[in-house]
């Protein structure tokens, strides 16, 4: 006793009082310190920078699933839907994650969320352009819906004809890569859900092109206008800026790997339930990004049971009109 007297006495000495009473470390370096220290280095809460929980989790999915020899990518693929798209003035804020162990690099990019729908009259559960507040996983919901999902085939399209820099018409070719799901996220092939770059022709009309490979029995192309939504929403994939997607999309295609999406259902009711009790989120040990959720108040997950019998509803009382033709384009 007497010698554990003095080397505390010895000890006291030596150190600040300061530092024999250190707070615990925070729950992000807690849950950091299983990564490697290269990746660590990028666990983070700022813009770029990836939440340790998404990190956590992504990185799980991709050894289990390597494991299973479901995949044999060398890179995996997250995102963290709870952040803000764009952080203003035109700044796309970055929050899809390109993680490549094996030659230790880390890309953080930007991606769309799921516009959802409002029901005029109905329900409203549609999603402003900055931050998402409903998720879910009903078909026709244009959603996201966080959880696991691996990369399938990519399918290449025509999407029409545009009037590109050179005063000339271009092609816009886009591919989708599918996405196959677990659990709540098994239904992403029924609902059409993977991913692609943020770009569309829209306000078609029909020109006389005869040589085109894609001209119709009457030898006519749709032409229109270019649209990048990349600080848009989405119908519930996973969007890229264009330049984006032409790297990912070779990364993936013919070599599937896993893609991790936060937040699931249980994350979000757990954040709901501790704003509603006015509990902090780090308190609860929760995760969901401050001025995003600020902003939405409380997040709301919509699942399949609840919300697609509504949609069935409203779709039978209000259907679609039968589709027009493209009109023709002046001077053709």
């Amino acid at each position: 006793m007497r010698l554990r007297s003095l080397l505390l006495s010895v000890l006291a000495l030596l150190v600040p009082a300061a530092a024999l009473s250190l707070p615990p470390p925070s729950l992000a370096a807690q849950q950091s310190s299983g990564f490697p220290a290269w990746l660590a280095a990028h666990v983070g809460e700022g813009d770029g920078q990836i939440a340790p929980v998404v990190l956590e989790r992504a990185r799980a999915l991709y050894l289990r699933k390597k494991a299973q020899g479901v995949i044999d990518n060398p890179c995996y693929l997250a995102m963290d839907a709870t952040r803000p798209a764009d952080l203003g003035g035109g700044k796309l804020a970055r929050r899809f994650y390109v993680v490549c162990e094996a030659d230790r690099t880390f890309n953080a990019i930007s991606s769309g969320h799921g516009s959802g729908r409002n029901l005029k009259g109905v329900l409203d559960f549609s999603n402003g352009r900055q931050c998402a507040k409903n998720f879910g996983n009903a078909l026709d919901s244009n959603l996201t819906t966080g959880g696991a999902y691996v990369t399938s085939e990519t399918k290449t399209s025509f999407k029409g004809y545009y009037r590109g820099s050179t005063k000339r018409d271009a092609v816009l070719m886009r591919s989708f890569v599918q996405f196959d799901g677990e659990g709540e996220t098994a239904n992403a092939r029924q609902r059409a859900i993977g991913g692609h770059a943020a770009a569309l022709v829209k306000g078609m009309c029909l020109r006389k092109n005869q040589a085109s490979p894609y001209a119709d029995h009457d030898g006519y192309v749709p032409v229109g206008t270019l649209v990048d939504y990349s600080a848009g929403r989405s119908n519930g994939c996973t969007s890229w800026t264009p330049t984006d997607a032409a790297l990912l999309v070779p990364m993936v295609q013919d070599r599937p790997t896993t893609l991790y999406i936060y937040p699931e259902s249980s994350d979000i009711a757990a954040v709901a339930r501790a704003k509603a009790k006015g509990q902090p989120l780090a308190q609860a040990g929760l995760y969901w990004n401050a001025s995003c959720l600020k902003s939405i108040g409380a997040p709301k997950f919509w699942s399949a049971k609840t919300l697609e019998p509504i949609i069935a509803r409203y779709k039978a009382n209000h259907p679609a009109p039968p589709p027009r033709p493209l009109p023709m384009c002046k001077g053709s």
